[in-house]
């Protein structure tokens, strides 16, 4: 049981695009001294990226991500006369509990894996010296302060939305400068009769707080229902940032718009500026002519509501969405807290009660079920599948506008299969040869074109069948590799 929880660990961790700051592939081994710097430096990254664990694989090529197995044995190896793992943690500060295990993952091909808990208390120390991953490089955590600063930060707990916006505001004030009845509209309850029922419900809600002479307004209270966000020093900078380009690239913006409103109060008129942006199609009806969004609304809708609610504020950067001839692109500052393959089936919060707060006034979907809906809506419009980046501590997901099957590349057709595997093992569906033509609107005499990307889509791992006894292909159902 153990040797396959670890396999699966592997096969998660190649899946993903690159090496990152709580993850490295090696080889071989090659020193004690290198070893205890990656373990300082992945788990100091774990705890910037909020991963609860960093990992160091030996029998992985960097790059490629091929398995290829490793003569490094971790469990026997020594360093002088002392075992390396007693050395390790004798030269490390705190003393972590990391974990190593060694594990055949086939036959032929051996696994030195070390499993790192994320810093906690304080950056974790390699021989008096902190360190950190930057891309595929190991350095000196002192070269980056702003690096070391946000470790110390969430080592101490400190958590963006209960952070003080602004300090010794009076109950008036408070209404002056938020605006408290899009908190009760948006809810459905009625306004209070008065000042002190408004203050009181924000008080429960964490949109403010008191101490004994005093109100003060959390940054919860001001990224939401600011009437202006300029009034905030801590979350101006925060504004949804939509920017329309006249080409396929940023070489001409046409206009740009600057969001001044908490995203509750501004977050109708902010989707309502998007798609008024955005290319439609004219209809002609029997009477009537109609326009048709290219984009579906309400995939709009749920990305914008992730870009806001998913972002790391304490990350530099904001919320932005970019509108080129030929896509949108929305994005947020932070790497996301899971793999992006799995956004459609699990979910983690970094804003707990933001995304509370924003499900409840109805701007987004419950808990994991937002992703569905923006890939069947995409399917709907016969899209090319969304496409999700997580680059430089910044995750984008790319809404392409339509493409005709043959001028779809090899990549674009395994992301679509993959995805509408997804969406239909959540609905409790499989995907088959016809479920996939009808996504594609091929032609039944055409199967055999959705045969070939289902064939592309399981050469790349990314999809398996159900029943691999079942000889016949026809009748033959697909489910996402993780299910």
């Amino acid at each position: 049981m153990e040797t396959e929880k670890y396999t699966k660990l592997i096969n998660d961790l190649v899946r993903m695009p690159a090496e990152c700051e709580w993850m490295e592939f090696k080889q071989n081994f090659h020193s004690p001294e290198e070893i205890g710097e990656r373990i300082s430096a992945l788990s100091n990254g774990a705890c910037l990226h909020n991963q609860p664990y960093g990992y160091l694989v030996f029998g992985v090529k960097d790059g490629t991500h091929e398995i290829t197995g490793t003569t490094f044995k971790v469990k026997t190896h020594t360093r002088g006369n002392e075992n390396l793992e007693n050395w390790l943690i004798n030269r490390l500060s705190p003393r972590i509990d990391f974990v190593a295990h060694e594990f055949d993952y086939d036959h032929e091909r051996h696994i030195s894996l070390f499993v790192i808990p994320a810093a906690t208390n304080r950056p974790v120390d390699f021989l008096n010296t902190s360190y950190i991953r930057v891309g595929s490089v190991t350095r000196k955590l002192s070269e980056f302060p702003e690096k070391e600063a946000k470790i110390w930060r969430t080592a101490s707990g400190t958590v963006f939305e209960k952070e003080i916006a602004k300090t010794n505001v009076s109950a008036a004030d408070i209404i002056q400068l938020l605006s408290t009845q899009t908190y009760f509209d948006l809810l459905k309850i009625p306004y209070p009769s008065n000042q002190q029922g408004v203050i009181e419900k924000f008080i429960s809600e964490g949109l403010i707080v008191k101490d004994k002479v005093n109100y003060h307004i959390t940054n919860l209270g001001a990224i939401l229902f600011a009437k202006n966000l300029t009034d905030f020093d801590s979350v101006y900078r925060k504004s949804v940032r939509v920017i329309v380009y006249k080409g396929k690239n940023k070489i001409e913006t046409i206009r740009e718009q600057i969001g001044t409103k908490g995203y509750a109060v501004g977050f109708e008129g902010l989707v309502d500026w998007i798609n008024s942006q955005l290319p439609a199609n004219e209809e002609i009806g029997k009477a009537l002519r109609k326009e048709t969004r290219m984009y579906p609304e309400i995939a709009i809708r749920e990305l914008v509501a992730n870009a806001i609610i998913h972002q790391d504020f304490s990350e530099k950067g904001f919320p932005m969405v970019e509108i080129y001839s030929d896509r949108i692109e929305i994005s947020n500052p932070g790497n996301p807290l899971i793999n992006p393959e799995r956004f459609i089936d699990e979910y983690i919060s970094r804003n707990d009660k933001l995304a509370d707060l924003m499900r409840r006034m109805g701007y987004c979907e419950e808990k994991g079920s937002g992703l569905d809906k923006v890939i069947f809506y995409v399917e709907l419009f016969q899209l090319p599948a969304i496409n999700v980046i997580n680059g430089d501590n910044r995750t984008s997901v790319t809404m392409y506008s339509y493409m005709p099957l043959n001028d779809m590349d090899k990549k674009d057709r395994v992301r679509a299969c993959y995805q509408h595997a997804c969406l239909k093992y959540v609905s409790n569906e499989k995907m088959t040869n016809q479920s996939l033509r009808e996504r594609f609107q091929i032609e039944v005499h055409n199967y055999s074109i959705a045969s070939r990307i289902i064939r592309e889509a399981m050469d790349e791992g990314v999809i398996k069948e159900i029943d691999p006894d079942n000889k016949s292909r026809k009748y033959a159902g697909y489910i996402p590799f993780w299910a």
